[in-house]
């Protein structure tokens, strides 16, 4: 991988994110650490919504907040005025914690447990995107036994497959998510949820992937969804109003990826939706969206101290970080790739290639295999970017190691959100075979 990824950085040569200095950062709250420019989270939010305010197309963006998931981003997305997806009855406290409009809730989910629903249900929740005919009929039981009408999505797969791994394609028929769309599933769960007095089905959601750096599979996904739509408009007089195409939107994580601009993405969905609805003489309905990774994922950077090196002659070099596979583990679960930067010495040349290696008793642990960086010293920082998405979120004790802390910068400021886990947090929830331990 050639280095032709340019950073900012301050007049001591050191990585800046959102004008700090990275290896002041480091110091000030140890590594590793997650850090978060919270200027580009709003900024990329903001493109999103209003591409569909400058069109006058109704609309919500809904954080899909599995990419990361705290009190202090939701605070940040109820800010901007987004909607917010959660998948499970810890997101879904979290956001009620954070003072997260309930009405702008949706859930999300192929698993809810009546528990869930019933949480759901008691926070008075904007949308449930029922996922299979199990949990339609527990949201009729609840809805009839508590006689409270509740708005549902169904989720179906419409058989596209995008350009992605095989790990995150979840468009494509065998899917564990949705009802299908093509063998008669989805108008079977229509039939069960459309007349009903208390479930107010507004349309349909589906989501084709991540990581998708073109448009031609959401408008794929647009064209089958609003068919069907239209369909059950004519043959069951029941006008769908929400037309919901997930999110998936590609960042850069190397020089390789070419994503769009958020709002290229928005644009080519409301052209084809305004075509496909005009065509077919179907009011057009309101466009639900859910960006997660590409809201968070380029806004974070990991920070590592630099300890142990290892030659392998004629083979590899490794340089080994205070992190690894517990707080990202990607790499080693579907070979994601990264950038990297030397934080405390970006302007030294890059003449050694090198393999990052963590922490953990792994062989498969390596955040990065093959970059080409400075000569480094143990105590040197590394900066490994864009992981702002699915690092902390699938972050483990693994090995016993802490979850590290998590920082955002905005206005020339850095404020702690997420404290680093202690060794007695570790044991918490521990118990002796003998009694108490002691200090608990």
């Amino acid at each position: 991988m050639n280095q032709t990824l340019n950073y900012p950085t301050n007049e001591q040569g050191h990585l800046t994110i959102a004008g700090l200095d990275a290896t002041a950062l480091a110091r000030q709250y140890g590594t590793p650490v997650v850090v978060y420019n919270i200027e580009l989270v709003r900024e990329r939010a903001r493109k999103f919504k209003e591409t569909f305010e400058k069109n006058n197309v109704k609309a919500q963006v809904a954080y899909a907040s599995k990419a990361f998931s705290s009190i202090a981003i939701y605070e940040v997305m109820k800010e901007e005025g987004l909607s917010l997806d959660v998948v499970s009855a810890g997101e879904l406290y979290t956001a009620l914690h954070a003072k997260f409009p309930a009405s702008k809730i949706h859930f999300h989910g192929n698993n809810k447990s009546m528990e869930e629903l019933v949480m759901a249900f008691d926070a008075e929740i904007g949308c449930i995107v029922v996922d299979n005919f199990y949990e339609i009929e527990l949201v009729k039981q609840l809805a009839e036994e508590r006689k409270q009408e509740i708005s549902i999505l169904l989720r179906v797969t419409p058989g596209i497959e995008a350009h992605t791994h095989d790990y995150i394609t979840t468009g494509q028929q065998d899917s564990k998510f949705g009802f299908d769309l093509n063998n008669g599933q989805a108008d079977d769960a229509f039939e069960a949820v459309a007349h009903h007095p208390y479930v107010n089905l507004l349309g349909l959601h589906c989501h084709i992937g991540s990581q998708i750096f073109e448009t031609q599979g959401f408008v794929a996904a647009a064209e089958k969804l609003l068919t069907k739509m239209q369909n059950w408009s004519e043959s069951q007089n029941y006008s769908c109003t929400v037309l919901n195409l997930g999110g998936g939107f590609g960042i850069r994580y190397t020089e390789e990826d070419a994503p769009l601009a958020p709002e290229k993405y928005v644009e080519e969905m409301i052209k084809a939706i305004s075509r496909l609805s005009s065509e077919s003489a179907y009011q057009m309905p309101e466009i639900w969206i859910e960006p997660g990774r590409s809201l968070v994922g380029d806004a974070g950077t990991t920070l590592y101290t630099i300890g142990s090196q290892k030659t392998v002659p004629d083979v590899r070099h490794y340089i080994a970080v205070d992190g690894g596979m517990s707080d990202n583990i990607r790499p080693a679960l579907y070979q994601a790739r990264y950038d990297a930067r030397v934080a405390n010495r970006m302007n030294a040349d890059a003449t050694q290639l090198v393999t990052v290696a963590g922490k953990c008793c792994e062989s498969g642990d390596k955040l990065i295999e093959d970059i080409t960086l400075p000569e480094v010293e143990a105590g040197d920082i590394l900066a490994i970017f864009s992981t702002g998405a699915y690092g902390y979120a699938m972050a483990s004790n693994y090995n016993r190691l802490t979850r590290p802390a998590v920082v955002f910068v905005e206005n020339g400021k850095a404020r702690l959100v997420i404290k680093r886990e202690s060794l007695e947090d570790l044991v918490r929830n521990d118990l002796s075979l003998y009694g108490e331990v002691e200090g608990q």
